[in-house]
């Protein structure tokens, strides 16, 4: 463990016990938040192959010069 760590498992540590759920709520929720934005990267990763016959044409390339 890593001094950074440390100190932040210290200062949870020094929480009043009802806050401990608030700290664990957030913590569910920076994960959650964490696998959204890779299942996102992931599925646009995934449909940028399909969508490349749709962005690479001459309509698209009148927009991309604009």
């Amino acid at each position: 463990m890593n001094a950074p760590d440390q100190v932040l498992f210290d200062k949870i540590k020094q929480l009043p016990s009802q806050r401990l759920a608030e700290v664990e709520d957030f913590v569910d929720f920076l994960r959650e938040r964490e696998a959204e934005r890779q299942l996102t990267h992931a599925a646009a990763k995934v449909s940028e192959a399909s969508l490349v016959q749709v962005w690479n044409n001459d309509d698209a390339a009148a927009y991309d010069r604009m």
